[in-house]
């Protein structure tokens, strides 16, 4: 057989060429055969679709036609984030330009765990991790997979500046903050009580007053933009009650961060630049393929603590003589540029560029919350802040919303998600689809409304 060509070096790219184009003919038809924002059937159906696809997943000899039959069988039965319909998650329809960088990113294959392996990648995540940084107040950031690694980071960081941290989280936080605490072996978290949605500042202050400890031995962790319901801590209020108490700062600003790009929606983040360190996540409000996660940092020192020495990597003598250490850059070994597209996506949309997608997709929920609110059959839980909506059918019991959900997902018709707030289960809508067009938002609230018994 012969050996097959690499996508990489000076034949590189007449490799790829062909092959690019049996991809997007795959992407085309098999969204086409999909014909919705979900494969109808429910999960049996498209799982035996795909091992009907799939076959002899390593056959003795190889399969020409494997790479079209693949991509089309896996776009066939994908949640299509483009479609209007498609507003369940933070799960955001990748912009073109990112996506293509994303491909070159494969391409070259930099890996980001030594100067030698990753040349200009390195110098590149230096200068797009500072200029996000400073967006929050901060002086660095760290490239992560996600919200999840980079709050797990933040509650490392809080550990290593002081042992023995614990974690104080509002009940309307993320799942993997406490779930951190518990990796990383802190003590149990204390949870402030969130009645509106939001961290209760003078629950919070109670908290901070109450709790034993030393200055600097409590992490306060503030969310920026709900899963739930794409909600704002009061950030200036928090902040203000750390620096009254000692306590160390965190924002997951995973969803909500995005708003930095928006002049009309950045205030809303007003207090971010007081925080110690910020989750952002620019695969939800920023538009990226996954994954393109950050951690910005206020205080430089605090990253010593992620040093770490392999001879094979960073050893003293090379790192004296002028090449850069970047094994204190994650706690991941090797790591894929993904800084990469973020840079592409920053210096071809700018500023303004990126702040017209946030203020569309953020009048886009404003318009669907005005749908509801005049629809005599619905129910709006709240104005949106970002580009959630909660609603739920005025006379339907919690069974009847979400069967209704499933139904919706079973036929492949709406996907739509899920929240739990004020004792009661709301649909939720979270539109990050710039295209989205209001007949689309009309006809998806019809989608609801035709399901209800």
């Amino acid at each position: 057989m012969r050996t097959p060509p690499l996508a990489s070096g000076a034949e590189g790219p007449d490799a790829l060429r062909p092959l690019l184009d049996t991809v997007l003919d795959a992407l085309a038809d098999g969204g086409h055969a999909r014909g919705g924002p979900l494969p109808a059937g429910g999960p049996e159906t498209v799982a035996q679709r795909i091992r009907d696809a799939v076959g002899d997943v390593l056959p003795d000899k190889g399969d020409p036609n494997a790479l079209y039959d693949l991509v089309r069988a896996l776009a066939e039965g994908a949640a299509d984030p483009a479609h209007p319909h498609c507003a369940a998650h933070l799960h955001c329809p990748p912009l073109a330009v990112a996506t293509a960088a994303d491909l070159a990113a494969s391409v070259l294959n930099p890996s980001l765990d030594s100067w030698d392996q990753a040349p200009a990648a390195s110098e590149l995540e230096t200068l797009v991790t500072r200029t996000l940084a400073a967006e929050t107040g901060a002086a660095d950031a760290l490239v992560t997979t996600g919200g999840t690694e980079s709050n797990q980071l933040a509650l490392l960081l809080a550990r290593e500046t002081h042992p023995g941290v614990r974690l104080v989280h509002g009940a309307n936080a993320h799942h993997s903050l406490p779930r951190a605490a518990w990796l990383l072996g802190l003590p149990e978290p204390v949870t402030v009580p969130a009645p509106a949605g939001t961290l209760d500042p003078a629950a919070l202050d109670e908290a901070l007053t109450e709790l034993p400890g030393p200055r600097g031995s409590l992490l306060v962790a503030a969310t920026a933009g709900t899963t739930d319901a794409g909600l704002i801590d009061p950030l200036p209020q928090i902040a203000a009650l750390c620096a009254a108490h000692g306590a160390r700062l965190h924002i997951d600003a995973a969803y909500g961060g995005g708003l930095l790009f928006s002049e009309r929606h950045r205030p809303k983040l007003t207090g971010l630049e007081h925080a110690d360190t910020v989750t952002l996540d620019l695969h939800k409000l920023g538009w990226q393929p996954v994954a393109a996660g950050l951690l910005t940092v206020k205080n430089p020192h605090d990253l010593t603590a992620l040093a770490h020495h392999a001879d094979y990597l960073n050893a003293d003598d090379d790192t004296e003589a002028g090449l850069p250490d970047l094994l204190g850059r994650s706690l991941r070994t090797t790591r894929r540029p993904d800084i990469l597209k973020i840079a592409a996506t920053l210096k071809t949309l700018g500023r303004e560029g990126l702040g017209a997608l946030v203020d569309q997709v953020c009048a886009h929920a404003h318009e669907f919350a005005r749908l509801v609110q005049t629809h005599p059959g619905f129910e709006l839980h709240a104005p949106p802040t970002i580009s959630t909506v909660l609603f739920r059918p005025g006379e339907a019991t919690d069974d009847a919303v979400a069967d209704i959900r499933r139904k919706l997902l079973h036929d492949g018709r709406a996907v739509l998600g899920r929240a739990h707030l004020d004792g009661r289960l709301w649909l939720k809508v979270t539109l990050l689809n710039p295209h989205t067009r209001p007949d689309d938002l009309a006809a998806l609230l019809k989608l609801v409304e035709g399901n209800t018994s």
